[in-house]
C-alpha cells in the first residue's frame, strides 16, 4: 500500500511540474509582426520597443516586417497564429479604426479578432511637399490642385494606411483634387518626394524631420489643433480657413495586440511590461526627442474603448470621404 501511495505521489508531483512548465511564459523567443516596411516610423518604434521588451521579459523579442495590403498581410499572420503569446503585433491606427470603417475589402474585426494588450504610442503627422511645388499654404495647395487637375499626386505607405486615408479625408474636406500613388512604408514617401516622383505626402513627424531639416522637402502643416514643438514655425491644420480638419487627429497611434483567445494572465503580463517600458524616463525622452511621439500606457480595456470610439468616428466620416483606392 505504501508503495502505491508513493507512486501516486510521484505522479502528482510530475504532473504538477509539467503543468507549471507548460504555464511558464515566456519560455521561448517572441515575434512581433508589423504591417509596414523597414525604415519607416512603425519599424523604428517597434524595434526600439522590442529591445526594451527583451529586457523586461528576459527573452528574445524579434521584429518581422510583413508590409503590404494595408497591414493585412501582418494581420492575417497574427490571426492565424496560436493564441499562446509568441506571435504578437504592433499595428498602426489605420488597422483599428480607419481601415475597418472605410474599406469594404477587410475580413477582420479589430474588436473581435485580436487580443487587445494596449496602446504604446501616439504619432503626430505633417504634410510635406516637394520643394518646387509653388504653394505656401493649404489654401494655395487646394487652389493649385483645382487649377491643375490630374497634375497633383501624393505618396502613401499603402492602400489603407494613415498616410492614404488621412490625405483622402483632407481632400474630401477641402475639395482638393489629387491622385494617390501607394508604396509600402513611410520611408518610401520621403524617398519619392526627394526624388521628385511625387509632389505631396503625409507622414509621422519622425520620418519626415531629417528631410525637412535638410531642405529636401517642405513642411506645409502639422496635424492636430496646435503647433508641434518640433516644427514651431509650421502651422497646424486648425489654423487654416477650412472647417472640420480637427478630424485629421490623431494622425496615427500604435497598438500592441495578439491573436484572439490569448490567456488573460499573459495579456496582463504583456500589458504590465509595456506600461512600465513606456513610462520609463529614458523611453519618454527617446520618444520625444528622437521619434517625436508621445508614449502611451493604459489597460487593455481602455485601449479597446479607444478603438471603439475611433472606429465610430471614421464610420461617421465615411459619408465625407470619397475613397479612391
Amino acid at each position: 500500500m505504501n508503495r502505491i501511495r508513493g507512486v501516486v505521489a510521484l505522479a502528482v508531483i510530475m504532473c504538477a511540474s509539467v503543468s507549471s512548465h507548460a504555464q511558464q511564459y515566456p519560455s521561448k523567443p517572441i515575434k512581433i509582426v508589423i504591417g509596414l516596411g523597414a525604415g519607416g516610423t512603425a519599424d523604428t518604434l517597434s524595434r526600439y520597443f522590442a529591445q526594451k521588451l527583451t529586457s523586461a521579459l528576459n527573452t528574445p523579442v524579434i521584429v518581422e516586417n510583413k508590409p503590404g495590403a494595408g497591414q493585412l498581410i501582418a494581420i492575417n499572420t497574427l490571426i492565424a497564429s496560436p493564441p499562446e503569446g509568441y506571435t504578437l503585433a504592433i499595428l498602426a491606427g489605420s488597422a483599428f479604426g480607419q481601415g475597418p470603417a472605410l474599406r469594404k475589402d477587410l475580413t477582420y474585426d479589430p474588436l473581435k479578432d485580436f487580443s487587445i494588450i494596449g496602446v504604446v504610442a501616439r504619432a503626430p503627422g505633417v504634410i510635406v511637399m516637394g520643394k518646387d511645388l509653388p504653394v505656401r499654404t493649404l489654401r494655395e495647395l487646394v487652389n493649385y490642385s483645382i487649377a491643375n487637375p490630374n497634375r497633383l499626386n501624393y505618396a502613401s505607405a499603402g492602400v489603407g494606411a494613415a498616410s492614404h486615408l488621412q490625405v483622402e479625408l483632407l481632400a474630401s474636406l477641402t475639395g482638393m483634387k489629387i491622385t494617390h500613388i501607394p508604396y509600402k512604408a513611410d520611408a518610401d514617401i520621403m524617398r519619392e518626394l526627394t526624388a521628385g516622383t511625387v509632389q505631396l505626402g503625409m507622414s509621422p513627424i519622425q520620418g519626415a524631420m531629417p528631410h525637412i531639416a535638410s531642405g529636401k522637402v517642405r513642411a506645409l502643416a502639422v496635424t492636430g489643433s496646435r503647433r508641434n514643438s518640433a516644427l514651431p514655425d509650421v502651422p497646424s491644420l486648425s489654423e487654416s480657413d477650412f472647417k472640420g480638419l480637427d478630424g485629421v487627429d490623431p494622425y496615427s497611434y500604435y497598438g500592441f495586440v495578439g491573436p484572439k483567445g490569448m490567456p488573460t494572465a499573459r495579456i496582463s503580463m504583456l500589458n504590465d511590461a509595456a506600461n512600465r517600458i513606456m513610462k520609463a524616463p529614458d523611453v519618454v525622452s527617446f520618444m520625444h526627442e528622437r521619434l517625436y511621439m508621445e508614449p502611451e500606457a493604459g489597460s487593455p480595456a481602455a485601449f479597446q474603448s479607444f478603438i471603439e470610439k475611433d472606429l465610430a468616428k471614421w464610420k461617421t466620416l465615411s459619408n465625407v470621404i470619397k475613397l479612391a483606392e
